[in-house]
Order: structure tokens, then sequence, then C-alpha cells
């Protein structure tokens, strides 16, 4: 985090953990029947738009000023297309920092 004036200006990492809660009329058909969306595809889509590029890498260089709520906007923008239904993202930066990312801020 480049503009920091602490210790987190200088290299460091995390173990982020991301909440995805997505919101809309249950299924009554097909294979994803009785729920909003399918876990197993949230998942997928999750890890090759997401995880599959974040991890492991100088956050720098992906997203501006890498601050939680900054990187929880760019998972955002990430995921919307393919998660139409999505309503909120939470991304942990540790077991008790955290930001988060609801439709309505979005729209705003």
């Amino acid at each position: 985090m480049p503009y920091h004036p602490g210790k987190c200006a200088r290299m460091h990492g995390h173990s982020y953990r991301l909440e995805v809660a997505l919101s809309g009329p249950i299924r009554s058909r097909g294979p994803a029947r009785g729920m909003v969306e399918d876990f197993d595809r949230i998942e997928r889509i999750v890890g090759e738009r997401v995880v599959d590029v974040l991890d492991h890498q100088h956050l720098n260089e992906l997203v501006d000023n890498p601050t939680c709520e900054n990187l929880v906007l760019w998972i955002w923008k990430r995921l919307e297309s393919a998660l139409p239904t999505l309503d909120e993202l939470v991304l942990w930066e540790t077991a008790t920092s955290s930001a988060v990312l609801r439709r309505a801020d979005i729209a705003r």
C-alpha cells in the first residue's frame, strides 16, 4: 500500500477470506432447483476470476493502492457479469478486519 504511512507500506502478505452473498428468486427447475445459484458454480467463478488471478501476486501490480476496500471493489467488478444476483461481498484481510461492499453501494 504505497500511500500508507505505517508498516503496511512495506511488502507484506495476508490470508484473505472472501464471503459472497447472492440474492434473488429461488429456482424452481433445472439442476440448481431450490437454489439462487449452485455453490459449485460460485466457487468455480470466484476461483477463476479472483483467486487464480490474485493468489501469490504482488497486489500493487494489479490494483492501484490495494486497500481492502479497493480490493473488494476490484473483486466485485470481476464477478458481477458472471454472477448477476451478486448482492454483497465481504473481504476479510485478518480475523478482525474486513471491508464490505453491497449492491446498494455500487449503485450510488
